[in-house]
């Protein structure tokens, strides 16, 4: 029962869809017809499923509300990205949270916010009241359109659309490139969040292993001719979860291996104001012509500002333009006033100064601490908040992460990074959320707990 309920709520079986007959269930099952009879008269019983004289059981209603956790392949509550997400968003303050991607309150641009709050409290009642235009506040557009350069991706404003997030903006691309059952290739790890919104999009989600430089070219290959993608999604910059780097060999065999395809690369460079040396950019290579950038301020300025950006070719813009105005009409006008004001302020440049600087400097405290329980980073990233750290062998990061959410520390399990589930061992550390010591006193603990488990079964 169970079994097709879970089916029906991830709409693999929609209304009016004949079940397998009894005997087929059971076979695909292993359990006995009259299992499967019962079942299915329970079913009928509660109205989910309609019998059809001579023809056969068939899903009965309207369709399901969507459960993204009922979809494919089945995770282990644990290490479900939704379960990261909604414990790092939902647990009170005294809760440790290692295991989120953002930076402590006191790390944001607070001065900056504070500013512009009272400059907006005398501003115009446009800017208090009204819808923005289609495409986004114009002087936001122009500031981005010169910062851009900066990482030299060439982008006039009306090539910039702002969007109420990152994620956002990565969905309507989504909604404008892709069908149900088209490909996408995501990184293996790659940011949790992409799988549960490519989920939403009935998307075939294929990964590819993530190193050191980038892509693994020689699989990417293979997915390109095996699976003929639509969209590939990932990070230039500061890569998430395992803080490595694009290396510029890396990001020239990735452009020349799609120049015949038909993939779009999304490029998220929400980490761009992080980097030290800046990595290069897919969308400066390529000129904006297979590459959509996308990025928001919620790392930096303040999470509670929902304003993103998307800079795509002039071809793009209209029809995404439509699909914002369709799913959003109008965009946060006063949350892009309060963005502009932060980053034109003169001291941003100073905070962010001091932000990377303190960065490095907490990357190598966590560094100590953690080798010192036998966690070992994959790579020490050149700049960001995260590591990316194998636990010792023989130990699971979903087990670990459920014993240590009991005493009060949200930890972030490999396999909810890894479409493939092969980081089963791995966990990803936010150095700045690392700083109180209980956090890697309970670790020690419940790691030392679990390797002293087989020990005594044995």
């Amino acid at each position: 029962m169970q079994e097709i309920q879970n089916k029906i709520s991830s709409r693999i079986y929609l209304p009016r869809t004949k079940l397998p007959s009894v005997r087929a269930q059971a076979r695909f099952m292993h359990v006995s017809v009259s299992t499967v009879v019962e079942a299915y008269e329970r079913l009928m019983a509660e109205g989910v499923i309609l019998s059809k004289p001579g023809s056969g059981f068939y899903v009965a209603g309207p369709i399901a509300p969507l459960s993204l956790t009922q979809i494919e392949p089945k995770l282990d509550r644990e290490i479900d990205p939704l379960w990261v997400s909604r414990q790092a968003l939902d647990t009170n303050t005294t809760t440790l949270k290692p295991g989120c991607g953002w930076l402590p309150p006191t790390w944001l641009y607070e001065t900056g916010m504070r500013k512009a709050l009272r400059t907006m409290a005398r501003a115009d009642s446009l800017d208090l009241a009204e819808y923005a235009t289609s495409l986004g506040h114009p002087e936001l557009r122009q500031l981005l359109s010169r910062r851009l350069s900066g990482n030299n991706i060439e982008v006039s404003p009306n090539q910039i659309i702002l969007t109420e997030s990152g994620t956002q903006a990565i969905d309507l691309i989504c909604r404008f490139f892709l069908e149900p059952g088209d490909t996408v290739i995501v990184d293996d790890p790659c940011y949790f969040n992409f799988h549960a919104l490519l989920k939403a999009h009935r998307a075939n989600i294929v990964s590819v292993p993530y190193t050191a430089q980038g892509p693994q070219l020689e699989i990417f290959e293979q997915v390109l001719a095996e699976h003929n993608p639509r969209l590939y999604i990932t990070n230039s910059g500061i890569h998430n979860p395992t803080g490595a780097t694009l290396s510029p060999s890396t990001a020239h065999h990735l452009l020349k291996l799609i120049d015949s395809t038909n993939l779009i690369i999304i490029e998220d460079d929400i980490f761009a104001d992080f980097e030290l040396n800046p990595a290069p950019r897919l969308a400066a290579l390529d000129g904006l012509q297979r590459v959509i950038q996308i990025g928001s301020f919620s790392k930096t300025i303040s999470a509670s500002l929902r304003c993103g950006y998307i800079a795509v070719k002039n071809d793009w813009v209209e029809n995404l333009v439509n699909l914002k105005i369709a799913t959003s009409f109008g965009g946060g006008r006063l949350s892009a006033e309060m963005v502009l004001l932060s980053l034109k302020d003169s001291g941003y440049r100073k905070h962010m100064d001091m932000v990377r600087t303190r960065l490095a400097s907490e990357m190598l405290k966590v560094i100590r601490k953690l080798e010192a329980i036998n966690i070992q980073p994959w790579i020490i990233p050149q700049a960001g908040m995260f590591l990316w750290c194998k636990l010792p062998k023989g130990l699971d990061a979903g087990l670990i992460a459920q014993a240590c959410l009991k005493q009060g520390v949200v930890l972030a399990p490999g396999n909810a990074f890894s479409q493939s589930l092969s980081a089963k061992d791995f966990l990803r550390f936010n150095v700045v959320q690392c700083n109180e010591d209980r956090i890697f006193e309970v670790l020690a603990e419940v790691m030392k707990q679990f390797v002293e488990a087989p020990q005594m079964n044995s």
